[in-house]
């Protein structure tokens, strides 16, 4: 082989091999085929100035006897004053995507529950950082830093990625540091992870430990093709399988949340099912080319549109629907107002129709309503409590350690009122938190008993 013959991919593929096999114990060669060693040193002097580390602090209340609040009882017993509070404190990472304006990317788990957010970057200074938006359904949210003498890193396009490709990760485990970990792209399109909305990861070897939540994946051209979010491991340390939010999907997201603080999502109005054998069968359609339309909105898009119950949907705005994640994965990324073409098959006939995106009023993000409520998610209620005449919104889960947990709030709770003003449904629940009150009390519903909790 000349020396010429060998590529830098190739050169890569030849320094691991020489490094895993037994050449190992009697060192490295200074040259392959007459070449130096590749290295990543100098795509990864362009790429961590754009990685920094991310801090928060959380202040949760300090449970005690009410004896202790009692000065004469201190003083008697000579017990110091003990605070009221304590500070928790926690990291992960981020990629600045926007110089001038000093957005930086994280994930939504990394400041979920955070009183207070500040950025380390890879020169040593350390900023104060707001927080601009979050999306729990994709794990992505975004803060902003004051842009002084930032470095950038553009997102790429991550659709051309292959199984075998080589990718860097970038990021702070346990908090050490920068820190830069090398391996292949083991999957794509992965999921099926337990507590996480939105899946379609890439799947790679390179290790990513906790503290690496929100930091770079990158291409061995340095350019950001996925935001690490989370690993699978039984000893909740590196197993060689982790997982990163591919660009392609943080590109969109992020847009929204920088123009309105979160995703607006737009809803088809329809409930469907995955098509199995039974349902293929009876229906004479293949397994799994689409799904099945089990209900339809009478007021919503898709009915508009004509779509009916029995309906196969096998693409949504050209992409194939072939179970429901799939058609999850599709539709939790259209935007409010767009038109969707949508093909689908009835009786055996193919048909297309398009389809005008209803605002999808399911969920609101308490971070996104009021600071006070960090960490609870309200949607809708149910049918079942519905019916059974309650009128409010439901908490549908919260971050254990969080703002809105801190201040008594739990999952499950209904919502009944802001303030003595009732809340019969979530544009309510937002208008009454958008007069930004100075105190703000809700009344809740748990099981058979009505609570008053004042959110700080």
């Amino acid at each position: 082989m000349s020396p010429r013959s060998c590529s830098p991919l190739r050169c890569v593929v030849l320094a691991w091999l020489l490094i895993a096999g037994p050449a190992f114990a009697a060192g490295l060669p200074v040259a392959v085929d007459g070449q130096p060693l590749p290295s990543l040193a100098p795509m990864l002097e362009q790429v961590t100035p754009a990685v920094v580390n991310v801090y928060t602090a959380s202040r949760v209340q300090v449970r005690r006897s009410p004896l202790l609040d009692d000065p004469f009882f201190r003083q008697f017993f000579g017990i110091p004053d003990m605070p009221r509070e304590q500070v928790e404190r926690s990291l992960g990472s981020g990629v600045i995507v926007d110089a001038e304006k000093g957005y930086v990317l994280t994930n939504h788990h990394v400041i979920a529950a955070a009183d207070d957010i500040s950025v380390n970057l890879a020169d040593g200074r350390t900023l104060t950082a707001e927080r601009v938006g979050a999306d729990p359904a994709t794990d992505i949210a975004v803060v902003r830093i004051p842009p002084e003498q930032l470095t950038a890193l553009a997102l790429a396009d991550s659709d051309p990625l292959r199984v075998g490709d080589f990718v860097v990760a970038v990021g702070n485990p346990f908090g050490l540091g920068q820190t830069v970990t090398s391996g292949i792209v083991s999957a794509l399109g992965r999921g099926g992870l337990q507590g996480v909305g939105v899946q379609n990861f890439i799947q790679t070897d390179a290790s990513i430990n906790p503290g690496n939540s929100g930091g770079a994946l990158v291409n061995l051209r340095g350019e950001l093709i996925g935001i690490n979010t989370a690993i699978y491991s039984r000893s909740g340390e590196s197993a060689g399988i982790g997982f990163a939010i591919p660009a392609a999907l943080v590109r969109q997201v992020m847009q929204q949340l920088i123009e309105h603080g979160e995703v607006r999502r737009g809803s088809l109005g329809i409930q469907a099912q995955d098509l199995d054998a039974n349902l293929a069968r009876a229906l004479d359609e293949p397994v799994g080319s689409g799904v099945v339309v089990t209900q339809v909105d009478p007021d919503g898009a898709a009915a508009q549109a004509g779509i009916q119950v029995g309906d196969v949907l096998t693409r949504v705005d050209g992409q194939p629907v072939g179970s429901i994640r799939a058609l999850a994965g599709v539709a939790t990324l259209l935007p409010v107002d767009r038109v969707v073409a949508i093909e689908l098959r009835r009786d055996g006939r193919s048909r297309q129709v398009s389809v005008r995106l209803d605002a999808n009023a399911s969920e609101l993000l308490g971070e996104n309503l009021d600071p006070r409520l960090a960490g609870a998610l309200f949607t809708a209620l149910p049918d079942r409590l519905e019916r059974a005449g309650v009128s409010g919104v439901l908490i549908a889960t919260i971050t254990g350690n969080g703002r809105a947990a801190r201040a008594g709030l739990r999952r499950g709770d209904v919502v009944l009122s802001i303030n003595d003003v009732k809340v019969a449904d979530l544009p309510a629940l937002r208008r009454e938190i958008g007069k930004q009150p100075e105190r703000l009390q809700l009344t809740i519903l748990r099981g058979n008993r009505l609570y008053a909790v004042v959110a700080e």
